[in-house]
């Protein structure tokens, strides 16, 4: 990364530049293949004017007490799916489809993506169950209608759908409770919240012994989110992610900015979430389906601080913590990371950020 003028300032001008200033090399060898055990061993880095090296499990000692933390309480469903085409009036066909299911968008209608894609009318079975191809998004996922209600049976006939960058092996079972947070309880995800992957019930009584109280918001995790900026930032297209923020969650956030204190995002897609949700003036309680992209020079309202892993070069993420914590900030935590040892990814060590952008 190249150096960059006016250290801990917010980032703001052109999000392409940004990107492009922000880019690096990974060697594949620093992608983490498994997470730290136990989960809260993992490396945590705090950037603030300066950058310092801790565990994980330090995090209380890191806030306060009345910090508010809160967490994506979003569930992995095992929502990749080895379909099979049926067979023709002389015993042939039959061939293999990856399926991998996205969220259902009516009742018992799911988009999807399928590989090798398939037309309007195709047939797939999905174990048992009997879906047919009934029509094309425009990022190219398929709809599929089912006959019934595909969600009880997705733990007989689905994988966990792990990132492509992890070598999940021929097992399933153990990627079942590695691959989710041990406070998940909203099943829809396709992928992991994953800056909730360090947390454990020792370290989160240790919290609250700390005094540090949480609330829980749910937004699952689609498949875009972890998809590259190909083109030009304006030009990017944010995939539609449902969130939902209760009464009570909402109720807390609003007590603890009124009264000073923090408000501590677990992961980007909490930072998402309330951001929202935000009105203006309070995060409102609902639910609905948002498409938000935070990019350098965009304020983030609520949280105070956040809790986040590594992520890849030229993306969504990335962008989203330049905004968050400045675009300086992030190059120095980067190079220090890069140069450190730290692991990436999902599976990859920690950072505790600062909001700078307002």
């Amino acid at each position: 990364m190249s150096p960059s003028p006016e250290p801990g300032r917010p980032a703001a001008g052109d999000p392409d530049a940004v990107l492009a200033r922000l880019n690096f090399e990974l060697p594949p060898e620093r992608i983490a293949q498994s997470g730290a055990e136990p989960r809260d061993t993992s490396r945590l880095m705090v950037v603030g004017d300066t950058v310092s090296d801790h565990v994980f499990r330090d995090l209380p000692q890191l806030l306060r007490p009345g910090d508010l933390l809160v967490w994506n309480e979003s569930r992995v469903i095992p929502a990749r799916i080895m379909a099979r085409k049926p067979l023709d009036a002389h015993g042939h066909g039959g061939g293999q489809v990856e399926v991998l299911l996205l969220r259902e968008e009516e009742r018992h209608v799911w988009s999807a993506y399928l590989k090798p894609a398939k037309r309007a009318g195709n047939v797939l079975f999905l174990g048992e169950h009997r879906a047919e191809v009934v029509g094309q998004q425009a990022d190219g996922a398929r709809l599929l209608r089912f006959e019934h209600d595909i969600t009880p049976h997705l733990d007989d006939i689905g994988r966990l759908p792990l990132p492509p960058y992890i070598d999940a092996g021929d097992s399933d079972d153990r990627w079942r409770e590695r691959y989710q947070t041990v406070y998940a309880r909203a099943p829809g995800s396709v992928a992991a919240p994953t800056a909730g992957l360090h947390f454990t019930p020792e370290l989160l009584a240790a919290l609250d012994r700390r005094g540090v109280e949480r609330a829980q918001v749910t937004l699952h995790v689609g498949a875009g989110t972890f998809k590259p900026i190909s083109g030009p930032v304006r030009e990017h297209v944010m995939h539609a992610e449902r969130y939902s923020v209760s009464a009570q969650a909402a109720d807390a956030i609003t007590r603890a900015r009124a009264e000073g204190r923090r408000v501590v995002a677990v992961g980007t897609t909490t930072v998402r979430t309330l951001e929202s949700a935000w009105n203006g003036e309070r995060v409102q309680p609902g639910e609905g389906d948002t498409r938000i992209f935070i990019t350098p020079g965009t304020r983030v309202n609520v949280p105070d601080l956040l809790i986040t892993n590594l992520h890849l070069p030229g993306s969504t993420l990335l962008l989203l913590v330049a905004a968050f914590a400045g675009e300086d900030r992030i190059r120095a935590a980067y190079d220090h990371a890069l140069a450190d040892g730290y692991r990436f990814y999902s599976l990859g060590d920690a950072m505790l950020l600062e909001n700078t952008s307002r």
